[in-house]
């Protein structure tokens, strides 16, 4: 075999081998976290039982899912929080549904007296999801709803 062929033989297998890993390192290269199916809802309290605020949403990653923060917030305040500062909001409970995907649920219970200093009308849910390999989406209007009195 000539020097010639031999090294274009060489060439086209590193190249080869090249697009191969190129391909390999996309296949497992990690997604964003999804939040899916989400919904809030604002129930007042009664004189028997206290309220809540509940968010619940469906979070799935490839490499499961590590947390998700939620900021429940009156639209009237015109707040608009950021991604960093979802970082120190409280955490939602979460319970694994299959090996990506989680069912994320965060209540607050409200007094009538917190009830009362509530400002009525449209508000918002901001979510941060963390998956277990670090990524993060993040979502400054996840869900919105009602505050009544």
């Amino acid at each position: 075999m000539s020097k010639r062929i031999l090294f274009s033989s060489l060439v086209g297998a590193a190249a080869l081998a090249g697009v191969a890993a190129g391909g390999i390192a996309l296949a497992s290269a990690s997604t964003q976290p999804t939040l899916e199916n989400g919904s809030a809802r604002y129930v007042a309290p009664s004189d028997t039982r206290a309220g809540s605020l509940t968010y619940t949403v469906d979070v799935s990653d490839d490499s499961g899912v590590r947390d998700l923060k939620v900021l429940a917030w009156p639209a009237s305040s015109k707040l608009d929080p950021t991604e960093v500062e979802l970082r120190s909001a409280e955490s939602a409970t979460c319970r694994k549904t299959s090996d990506e995907t989680t069912r994320c649920t965060y209540t607050l219970k409200v007094t009538k007296r917190e009830a009362a200093a509530l400002t009525q009308g449209t508000w918002y849910a901001s979510a941060l999801a963390t998956a277990e390999d670090g990524d993060t989406t993040f979502v400054p209007r996840a869900a919105t709803f009602d505050v009544t009195h």
